[in-house]
């Protein structure tokens, strides 16, 4: 498999799991090593990390969920809970893991990224 297959192949994934094409342009004022940032990150998650079989899809999303949340990164916190969606973990599943990591992780912190979660909720009635 070449470069672009094995690329175009993790592309395929992310759009599968994310239920829309991964979309990642350039920002105004960022250089063109920028598209290789993206593209060594777009194969390295969705070619390599989320293809493997030692998790299911539905573990493997709230896991992601979870991490996303834990760190604070609400943009890939986004992402992962449109992919748990779309992977068939419910709404309450999601309520239930922020309950968990406030336990964790800090009631500050799981609030803060509870705050995407209603959003995500909200694009989608």
């Amino acid at each position: 498999m070449t470069d672009e297959d094995a690329y175009q192949r993790a592309l395929a994934t992310a759009e599968r799991l994310l239920g829309q094409p991964l979309v990642l342009p350039l920002g105004d004022g960022e250089p063109s090593v920028g598209e290789d940032f993206r593209r060594l990150a777009t194969l390295q998650t969705f070619g390599e990390a989320w293809p493997r079989t030692g998790l299911d899809l539905r573990s493997r999303s709230l896991v992601s969920v979870a991490i996303a949340a834990t760190l604070g990164t609400h943009e890939p916190l986004r992402g992962q809970l449109r992919i748990a969606l779309q992977s068939g973990v419910t709404r309450e599943e999601i309520v239930e893991l922020f309950i968990h990591l406030a336990a964790y992780a800090g009631a500050a912190r799981a609030f803060d990224g509870y705050q995407v979660v209603a959003a995500v909720f909200a694009e989608r009635p």
